[in-house]
């Protein structure tokens, strides 16, 4: 008790700075979200509803049941290493660039352009799949009750009204839009796991062309690391949370532990036969004698769903905008808040515009070979994000001496697991001649530093701004329990005494 009586004495005879020390990242509304919230934005980017019936059927395709099991067992202890790793960062400070500003404390400026632009490539592609099949959902639904929606334009209006849903809800409030996301999805789980048991003893067998393809191991490889990606959106809104370094940490290192629970379960269904009613109305409505009922159920599941994750995906993508806006890396414009709701209306717009015209593209001429590239690209980016994670923990923790076994290993691990995928992905797509992974991959690494140059020669001073995170405000601290000094960009921070801000 004596030192917080020093602690209180001290600040009643320390006078206030003449300057307030102020977070740059203020502006967002901070200390609003609670666990809950965090967990549901979370949970549902990584939308689990749907890969409890999708990751069933490409155990199917490829005839990998037992296997698939396994698979999906080890991509879950895999993602779980790198959420370890991204947990080391979450501790320490909260940003709302995620992945981005955790690879500048690591690696720097140029590994986390590279990573900023492999997380907003991974968002935007997974928003733009997901607003798709989701849109898909809505028009079968209608289709079963008489609505038919077979024009150009009708279709149009379809997906145009779902992205002003999603962007009403989005710059309403994060608050808002959290509490929307996590109704949409509780009742999306509760529809797909209900069915799953309810359906489990149809008697029907799973009607599943199967696939020729000899790369079954690594699709199903792919399929269930992309199912679990997206836990790490949690950390784009680690401003907003109420209690920050715990909140965000703990909803990085559950998501991956719930979801791939999830699709262990769903697995075992799948080999146990339990979920092959399912499989056959994903894949034939009512043409294998399902029930109609069971098929609109079905269709609402997935669609809630899908659409929770488009509106998750969009929501983090815009914190990532808005955190690039603030170190002016891209135009100052994503950095504009609105006064009263307080979210970042710009960046919002424009990534639920860009998914939304993406969505309906493919919603007018059909899911072609496009989407595919659009999937497999979105894959890739995400996978090379993690690796840049992982050794950036790494490095990050032996800069500042805090190293420990525990994060050595799960940076190896998940480093190592994530360049053995992409390597792997190369080696296939070389040897059949496909171009699309290569291109990815060399674009990816050329990003970082052609970004870089160009920003050294318009805009040099925004390289010193990079890897902005939440800081400590004078409202925050006691008067004379810490000490604020000026930063590298000339901002009041909370420091150690003697010690510079920003210094390593």
């Amino acid at each position: 008790m004596s030192a917080l009586s020093d602690a209180i004495a001290r600040s009643f005879a320390t006078g206030e700075p003449a300057r307030a020390a102020l977070s740059p990242l203020r502006a967002l509304g901070r200390r609003q979200l609670s666990g809950v919230e965090v967990l549901a934005q979370s949970v549902a980017t990584t939308a689990p509803a749907v890969s409890m019936v999708v990751l069933p059927v490409t155990m199917f395709t490829h005839q990998m049941l037992l296997s698939g099991l396994i698979t999906i067992v080890v991509a879950t202890v895999v993602v779980s290493l790198i959420a370890v790793c991204v947990s080391q960062f979450t501790r320490r400070m909260a940003a709302a660039g995620g992945l981005y500003s955790f690879v500048f404390q690591g690696l720097g400026t140029r590994a986390a352009l590279t990573a900023g632009v492999a997380m907003l490539t991974k968002y935007v592609g997974s928003a733009v799949m997901t607003l798709y099949h989701g849109g898909q959902a809505v028009i079968a639904t209608l289709g079963f009750f008489g609505v038919e929606l077979r024009g150009p334009a009708e279709r149009l209006l379809v997906y145009a009204g779902i992205a002003l849903v999603i962007l009403g809800c989005l710059v309403r409030g994060v608050r808002f839009a959290a509490l929307a996301i996590l109704a949409v999805e509780s009742c999306s789980l509760l529809f797909i796991a209900g069915l799953m048991i309810v359906t489990g003893a149809g008697g029907q067998h799973a009607a599943v062309p199967p696939s020729d393809s000899a790369y079954g191991p690594l699709l199903m490889t792919l399929a269930a690391v992309f199912a679990l990606a997206g836990f790490e959106s949690a950390t784009f809104f680690g401003p907003e949370a109420k209690r920050p370094l715990a909140t965000v940490t703990r909803t990085v290192m559950l998501t991956p532990m719930i979801c791939g629970g999830l699709f262990i379960f769903s697995a075992w269904a799948a080999w146990s036969g339990r979920t092959d009613t399912l499989v056959n109305a994903y894949l034939h409505g009512t043409a294998t004698g399902v029930d109609p009922a069971v098929v609109i159920a079905l269709n609402l599941g997935l669609g809630t769903s899908w659409l929770a994750s488009a509106m998750a995906s969009s929501n983090a993508a815009s914190r990532l905008l808005y955190s690039m806006g603030i170190e002016t890396v891209v135009p100052r414009l994503f950095a504009r808040v609105h006064r009263g709701y307080r979210t970042p209306y710009a960046a919002l717009a424009v990534i639920v515009c860009v998914v939304c015209a993406g969505a309906a593209t493919f919603g007018l001429v059909g899911k072609s070979a496009a989407f595919g590239h659009v999937q497999l690209i979105a894959r890739t980016a995400v996978v090379a994000a993690y690796v840049l994670v992982a050794v950036a923990s790494v490095r990050f923790l032996s800069r500042i001496g805090e190293h420990t076994p525990l994060v050595l290993s799960a940076g190896v691990a998940g480093s190592a697991a994530g360049g053995i995928v992409l390597a792997y992905m190369l080696f296939v797509n070389v040897a059949h001649g496909f171009t699309m992974v290569p291109a990815v991959v060399l674009a990816l690494l050329l990003s970082g530093s052609a970004w870089q140059l160009y920003l050294r020669w318009r805009h040099p001073a925004s390289l010193r701004s990079v890897g902005v995170f939440d800081t400590a405000e004078t409202d925050d601290v006691l008067p004379g329990a810490g000490v604020f000094a000026t930063d590298a960009a000339g901002n009041l921070a909370l420091t150690a005494a003697g010690r510079t801000p920003g210094s390593r």
